[in-house]
């Protein structure tokens, strides 16, 4: 047979062949899919993040930081027997690094440092799992605030920072709590009652022993109505300071707390309405945009909030801002003479006169002599020029806060550990313009 007939005979074949369709997949010649195959990957952790992702940098400044108040509740030390403790520096990177990625689950976060190769970089395969992180993430409130004083104080020293120009703004962050769990003090009276007869017949099944349920099981149960005895203790507690806030005596008999977050109140919101939350205020500096204050309160009102912030200011960094900008809930007169006193410019819009004819930006009789120049000053087009850096500076960095760092809904409860989620969100925000401004 010769060459040419040989190559014939093939392609008549391969002809054959396509011309016969496929009608079931049994009949179909395809590679399946192996997953019992052992495989050799000879990979290190380090390989799998790029050297300019963001994550490196992150690392890279807290290395640069003290972080001795991280430690100080680390129990392993050197020369004893025990356990070592999982570095405290993994625990705080991951827990940034989660805040910029918009992260604020506990339990997400440990999955990530399962799967995802930045997460597993950060992690650097220390012992964790959710209930570490989360414990971690609401037990150094001291040692955040500390640390956001020493990057402050950093970014001063590197110029980066020049606190010529702060402006302040609040926002209202929804609480954990529901609106269906404020109760009134009879009822919190009723319910505390409950709560705690659940306790003692608890207490009383955890000392029997056998029956279907374990001994673990009666445990957790006992531990579980003890917390809700006390978040009902707390509620009763607060219920005082709360009727203090009403103005008549119909309000103070209908003031009510919640039973899950007693720190908790009833705000007005941005859209209008009225639901649990914490009010946030920073400060930020209106050149670099970094967060130089930072305040959590229960409070609905922002009236009397900026003297305060300048004092917190002046105590992180050593120096007063030069100029202060807030909109017209922080500017009573009185604000406005406090920080003249203390030589702080203030850029805040007059309110609008009842009385149409009246020139606003005129004083009034019996105003004092800083109120009456505050009143003047923003009547000129650059004192309005200047406050306009307000909402470019505090409104985007609350906004920022809000869509990129996942401070919508507190996933904790109680003020102690908000605003250690606060602390974070604004620790994040301040090292991710420390690596822009640098």
């Amino acid at each position: 047979m010769g060459t040419a007939s040989l190559f014939t005979n093939l392609s008549e074949v391969e002809d054959r062949q396509v011309a016969q369709p496929v009608t079931t997949p049994e009949a179909a010649r395809v590679v399946g899919a192996v997953r019992n195959q052992v495989e050799m990957m000879w990979r290190d952790l380090d390989s799998l993040v790029a050297e300019e992702h963001p994550a490196r940098a992150i690392w890279g400044l807290l290395e640069r930081l003290d972080l001795a108040g991280f430690y100080a509740q680390v129990r392993a030390v050197q020369g004893r027997a025990g356990r070592p403790a999982t570095d405290p520096r993994v625990l705080l990177a991951l827990w940034v690094y989660a805040t910029v990625e918009g992260i604020g689950s506990a339990r997400h976060l440990a999955e990530l440092t399962e799967r995802d190769d930045v997460f597993r970089w950060l992690r650097g395969g220390v012992p964790l799992n959710y209930h570490l992180l989360a414990d971690f993430r609401t037990a150094h409130q001291g040692a955040l605030n500390e640390l956001l004083t020493e990057i402050i104080t950093a970014l001063l020293a590197e110029d980066l920072v020049s606190l010529n120009r702060v402006a302040q703004d609040g926002m209202r962050v929804r609480a954990s709590a529901g609106a269906a769990s404020f109760r009134r003090e009879q009822t919190l009276e009723r319910l505390r009652q409950e709560a705690q007869e659940q306790v003692e017949r608890l207490a009383a099944e955890v000392a029997q022993a056998g029956g279907p349920i374990s001994a673990q099981e009666r445990a957790a149960r006992q531990r579980a109505a003890q917390e809700r005895a006390q978040r009902v203790a707390q509620a009763l507690a607060q219920v005082a300071a709360v009727r203090a806030l009403k103005e008549t005596a119909a309000e103070q008999a209908k003031a009510r707390v919640s039973t899950t977050d007693p720190d908790a109140r009833v705000m007005k919101m941005a859209d209008g309405g009225f639901r649990p939350a914490f009010n946030v205020q920073l400060a930020t500096d209106t050149e670099s945009q970094v967060v130089v204050g930072v305040t959590v309160t229960n409070q609905g009102t922002d009236t009397e909030e900026a003297p305060p912030m300048e004092e917190q200011i002046e105590a992180r960094t050593g120096q007063r801002p030069q100029e202060y900008l807030v909109d017209g809930g922080f500017a009573p007169k009185q604000t406005v003479t406090t920080l003249a006193g203390r030589d702080i410019t203030v850029y805040a819009p007059v309110q609008k006169p009842k009385d149409p004819t009246r020139n606003a930006y005129e004083p009034l009789k019996g105003d004092a002599a800083a109120v009456a120049a505050w009143r003047q000053r923003m009547g000129t087009p650059e004192a309005k020029a200047i406050y306009t850096e307000r909402a470019a500076t505090a409104e985007c960095v609350n906004a920022r806060c809000r869509a990129h760092y996942g401070l919508q809904q507190f996933p904790v409860r109680g003020l102690p550990k908000v605003a250690c989620v606060v602390l974070f969100t604004v620790i994040a925000h301040n090292l991710l313009r420390w690596l822009a401004l640098a």
